[in-house]
């Protein structure tokens, strides 16, 4: 198996504090799907956020991650067991999973050994669900500044895995039946310091900044802020949905 990629461990406080939350519908979803609610796996659960909203629809979740720094920021839970460990490696028995999820993290797997576990963990008929998400949709302005940023100012720094994101998601083959998944989207209000703080969670922005010995966000702040303006704005994020069933 190859090695673990931590992209986020040095980023852990300002991935919690500036990661939009995932939709409540999305969870009811995917609990709806599942042949039961005793068991639901969320794998590179980062700082537990998707964990949280399996919580509310099953009787016991396990949240594993292979960087202890970013399970320090995961809320405790009554329903949640955090476990660090790889996604790769479920350390659980065979057949005992309702659902096995993945939030915006399947890109960094050995895709492959991946699935060959996430079949063995699922129980008959359960349900293996990951997504995936872009930039965010703000206005046709900034838009353009955030995907001319991503391209041009921080593009080479992107690890090669980044691709599969970009393909949303449909390179990932799963030997399984497919489900047919609604639109979801994550949605939250913030202003432009918000913004930055967002943009600095991203692995380019992180890469570049340690290889290049400057700071890429400063090209951005000062065209960012002007078209932006004062107060709050509706931001939202498009979900690829993939889920097939055991």
């Amino acid at each position: 198996m190859a090695p673990f990629k931590d992209h986020f461990s040095l980023q852990s406080d300002a991935y919690r504090r500036f990661r939009p939350d995932y939709p409540a519908t999305l969870f009811e979803w995917l609990a709806a799907q599942a042949p039961g609610r005793r068991l639901a796996i969320d794998v590179a659960t980062g700082n537990g956020q998707a964990a949280a909203g399996l919580a509310g629809h099953f009787e016991h979740v396990i949240a594993a991650d292979p960087s202890a720094a970013q399970l320090t920021q995961a809320a405790a839970h009554p329903r949640i067991e955090y476990r660090c460990e790889a996604a790769e490696s479920i350390s659980v028995a065979s057949g005992s999973a309702d659902l096995l999820i993945v939030a915006q993290a399947a890109h960094w797997f050995d895709w492959p050994r991946f699935v060959e576990q996430a079949r063995r963990a699922l129980r008959p008929a359960g349900v293996l669900a990951f997504w995936t998400y872009g930039n965010c949709v703000v206005t046709p302005a900034i838009d353009r500044l955030v995907a001319d940023f991503s391209r041009d100012v921080v593009g080479p720094y992107w690890p090669r895995e980044r691709r599969h994101v970009e393909e949303g998601y449909r390179d990932l083959v799963v030997p399984l039946p497919a489900l047919e998944a609604p639109a979801f989207e994550m949605r939250t209000r913030w202003d432009a310091a918000a913004m930055l703080g967002y943009l600095d969670t991203w692995s380019a922005v992180r890469r570049c900044r340690a290889r290049s010995g400057r700071d890429p966000l400063g090209l951005l702040v000062q065209p960012l802020s002007a078209a932006w303006g004062e107060g709050l704005r509706e931001m939202r994020w498009p979900l690829v949905v993939r889920a097939h069933r055991n």
